[in-house]
């Protein structure tokens, strides 16, 4: 827990910097033409005076699987274009004094070429997400993402290119979500009774866990860490590898798997600079990006089985529940498909059969 100290945190010279470092990030951030070249591993004859800057970003430590994709993407656009490219990265905007939610407005103002988030983050904005924050909405990983590379994952990037100044190009898995807390085993929705317990800045997300019998409190990643270090938070619910990459489970001892949510994060670009690309270079980021899906959710697997002994190795218990008992929270929280029958238009709700 100790990248999330006061002075790191507060580090105003470090925000600073990186406001200097990424300056030259304005709208389309390419000046000159960029004619085609057949060639694969250098950049067209003709091209700009200036390389044309990328400035990537997330919000975890350069050792996690979305951080890693992301150096995959910046490393297979140097591979095709050299030097006409200045790929730069910002693995943890926290680390600058930055909010996790804040990567939204720095990419959509284009301080950041690129990063991600989890799409609970964005429901204010672009309400047909919240669909895909229904609790219990898939039962498999390979469900849910045949359900995010389809139908359903276009028409939620649709809506999000259409409220928000981004270009959509994937999205990484989040994964399954979990709770943990300090206080007791969760074993039934009335072990969690008057328990306070972080959830994203979803209504559908605080919904659910009201209806669980928990105190939902919805606050930022940077808010939710400071929290748990404090005691002041009950409980939090995230998959295994997020719970341990923020030192969560030095302070929970309780955990329960309990695949209550879905969760991908959207990968998005702002749009100016995207659309003012040559097409090879737009051709190729969609390409990098479609292989570092597949890298990062390779890897995400593997993440969530390590963080899991992580967890026992802390002195940490992780509860698996019966089909009994899973059913018992998936029945608490019935209310919330007929408010998604209300809210969500037939066609939307369609493409994840409800």
């Amino acid at each position: 827990m100790g990248d999330f100290s006061a002075s790191k945190v507060g580090d105003s010279m470090s925000r600073r910097r990186f406001l200097k470092t990424a300056a030259w990030l304005g709208a389309g951030a390419l000046t000159g033409c960029w004619t085609a070249s057949t060639a694969q591993d250098t950049a067209p004859s003709t091209w700009p005076d200036e390389p044309i800057q990328i400035l990537m970003g997330g919000y975890g430590p350069p050792t996690t699987s979305f951080s890693l994709a992301l150096k995959r993407v910046g490393d297979r656009l140097t591979a095709r274009f050299g030097d006409a490219v200045d790929v730069r990265y910002v693995y943890n905007i926290m680390d600058l004094g930055y909010r996790g939610l804040e990567i939204l407005t720095l990419v959509e103002n284009g301080v950041l070429t690129l990063g991600y988030q989890s799409s609970s983050y964005m429901t204010n904005r672009v309400p047909e997400l919240g669909l895909a924050d229904t609790p219990f909405l898939f039962t498999t990983t390979e469900t849910a993402r045949a359900a995010i590379d389809g139908d359903f994952g276009r028409r939620l990037a649709d809506s999000i290119e259409a409220q928000m100044n981004y270009r959509v190009l994937g999205y990484f898995e989040n994964g399954f979500r979990h709770i943990s807390n300090r206080v007791r085993p969760i074993k039934t929705p009335a072990d969690l009774v008057g328990l306070k317990i972080r959830v994203l800045p979803s209504d559908v997300h605080a919904r659910t866990f009201e209806l669980l019998g928990a105190d939902p409190q919805i606050m930022d990643l940077s808010e939710a860490i400071a929290g748990v270090q404090a005691g002041t938070l009950d409980a939090q619910e995230n998959p295994f590898a997020n719970t341990v990459t923020y030192g969560v489970h030095e302070y929970h001892r309780f955990h329960t798997e309990t695949n209550h949510f879905y969760l991908s994060r959207p990968i998005f670009l702002h749009r100016p600079t995207f659309d003012s690309w040559p097409d090879e270079l737009q051709t190729e980021m969609r390409a990098a990006i479609e292989d570092a899906v597949a890298f990062q959710r390779e890897l995400h697997e593997q993440e969530e089985i390590d963080a899991a002994a992580a967890v026992r190795a802390a002195g940490g218990e992780i509860l698996q529940l019966s089909s009994a008992q899973l059913a018992e929270f998936e029945a608490a929280v019935a209310p919330v498909y007929a408010e998604a029958q209300a809210r969500y238009s037939s066609e939307l709700l369609q493409l994840v059969g409800l």
